[in-house]
């Protein structure tokens, strides 16, 4: 930088000296090389001297330059520092509470009580904790209390929920959330949120619960895995519909499958795997 700025200053004192001595040239009434005032320069690249990209000006604007101020976007990222010891702060409040929702609700909001604003990647990483650690009575408590702050509001907070309540044995809770949830975010509802309700149904022998929510399935166009597939034939089969099992089968089945044999991925009929197995 320094011997860019030495250059710079070289080459505009040889440009004013220049530019001084065509003056001279102009004003001298003896000169024999003068230039009238109605002359006209075609080219001010001698005056001016276009040879250096880098003016005076700029280097000084270049080495006096300022930070800008700080751009403020719509979505504003939200600060992680410290969501992991939060998360198991929570963790430990929670697990030495008594099961009882007035004492957890008051834990928890005594927890936030002093944060600026909520803490959604903490609550959000506890509840992940909880859910590894099997404690999914604490699961479902901390899950309603955030959507009851409107907080969290998200599929993954809903599989959560919904794989809580299964484990639980909570199915008619997951039923009245699982309306809501096909109430309000019909058009958005993925296919991991579908498998995990129809396994729900069929973890607690609910057959006719498990078709109905394949037939909302089929009717928002969302494509079942292999899983799903098998457990609405099973289901058809147990309601003696055996037509309709092979519809869903010949539909919906995979006629190969990748399998590993031996520390390589084979490639084999899914019906003649299955006659196997």
């Amino acid at each position: 930088m320094r011997m860019a700025v030495e250059h710079a200053i070289q080459s505009n004192m040889m440009c004013l000296r220049r530019h001084s001595s065509i003056q001279t040239i102009i004003r001298h009434p003896f000169s024999s090389f003068s230039l009238s005032p109605f002359h006209k320069v075609t080219s001010m690249q001698h005056v001016r001297c276009c040879h250096n990209p880098l003016s005076y000006g700029a280097v000084e604007k270049e080495m006096n330059k300022k930070v800008g101020k700080k751009e403020h976007h719509l979505w504003k990222k939200r600060d992680s520092t410290g969501s992991g010891q939060k998360a198991l702060n929570l963790v430990r409040i929670v697990s030495e509470l008594p099961n009882e929702k007035e004492a957890v609700y008051g834990a928890l909001n005594k927890w936030i009580a002093w944060e600026p604003e909520f803490p959604l990647i903490a609550a959000t990483k506890a509840l992940r904790i909880l859910r590894k650690r099997s404690q999914w009575k604490r699961v479902i408590q901390v899950a309603k209390w955030m959507l009851s702050k409107g907080q969290g509001v998200s599929m993954g907070t809903y599989d959560t929920l919904l794989l809580a309540f299964d484990m639980d044995w909570r199915a008619d809770e997951a039923e009245s959330l699982w309306n809501m949830i096909l109430h309000v975010h019909a058009r958005s509802i993925s296919k991991r949120l579908f498998s995990r309700m129809i396994s729900l149904y069929d973890h607690h022998d609910m057959p006719d619960k498990l078709i109905e929510v394949f037939a909302d399935m089929e009717e928002l166009g969302v494509k079942p895995d292999e899983d799903t597939i098998r457990r609405v034939a099973r289901a058809f089969q147990t309601l003696g519909e055996e037509e309709k099992q092979k519809l869903v089968l010949q539909k919906y089945k995979c006629k190969w499958k990748y399998i590993h044999f031996k520390g390589e991925r084979v490639r084999v009929r899914t019906d003649a795997w299955d006659e196997k197995c």
